[in-house]
């Protein structure tokens, strides 16, 4: 079985589809990315699946169980996190608050336990603080700690969103175009985070990304949307071969869409 399988989702505004019957799965362990031009529906697929957006029709299910049947707050207990294409940090707070936020689903004590701040709260607090002083070091975060996350540099802000992600301890995590306004150098750190993150902490990814070099490089598996629809799906070299992809793609504003 599928770690997450989306089968016939539609979803239109006032009668315009943004998704038309879609149809793709995520294997456990794969690094899966959604591909296509700007209205394909790619962040509305992510929406769908996180609860932001509610689809018309279809089914959502991760492990078997179906995502639709949850709000969205409730689906981070299945194993599932993600970014966002803007950056949505608490820009008041420090990196190291922002990462004990998503750390939130994890905290089991009491409200009472928690004003009081002593015994198990205090065991509990100091173990979820380890694994995201974990997630700091590994994300190269140590010098930003406690700076303010609206001060820092807009490709740090990147990778604070990504550790605050990985602070719920995913499954599944959900990436939309974490590579959006990096330089190339920030580009290919990023890169290296994500395969690190699917090989050596065994998360599956489903990312959203527009840089056709680093798509091709990193994904097990890439579906292509067009106009709402799946136009294709498979490898890089079966993804950049396809004669319907081509025909799409070439010739038009696209032209360089797929680095052919």
């Amino acid at each position: 079985m599928a770690l997450l399988e989306i089968k016939n989702v539609t979803l239109t505004f006032k009668g315009i589809a943004a998704l038309m019957d879609v149809g793709f799965s995520v294997d456990q362990g794969q690094i899966v990315s959604l591909i296509g031009p700007n209205g394909a529906g790619k962040t509305s697929m992510l929406n769908c699946i996180s609860g932001r957006y509610y689809p018309d029709s279809g089914q959502i299910a991760m492990h078997g169980q179906n995502l639709l049947a949850l709000p969205a707050h409730s689906r981070m207990s299945t194993g599932l996190s993600r970014t966002f294409q803007n950056i949505a940090l608490f820009k008041g707070m420090s990196v190291l608050e922002n990462l004990m936020v998503g750390r939130h689903s994890r905290i089991k004590y009491g409200l009472l336990t928690s004003l009081l701040y002593f015994g198990r709260a205090r065991n509990v607090e100091d173990l979820h603080r380890r694994k995201v002083e974990e997630i700091i070091d590994f994300l190269g975060l140590s010098p930003f700690r406690h700076k303010v996350a609206g001060s820092l540099p807009y490709g740090v802000q990147k990778r604070v969103e990504l550790g605050r992600a990985l602070a719920s301890e995913p499954e599944l995590i959900l990436l939309d175009e974490p590579m959006a306004g990096m330089n190339l150098e920030e580009t290919e750190e990023m890169a290296r985070y994500i395969l690190d993150i699917n090989e050596e902490w065994k998360i599956t990814v489903l990312l959203v990304e527009h840089d056709m070099g680093v798509v091709m490089d990193i994904s097990d598996k890439i579906v292509v949307l067009d106009f709402g629809q799946v136009l294709a799906e498979g490898t890089s070299e079966q993804v950049q071969s396809n004669p319907d992809v081509i025909a799409a793609y070439l010739g038009g504003e696209n032209a360089s869409f797929l680095g052919i």
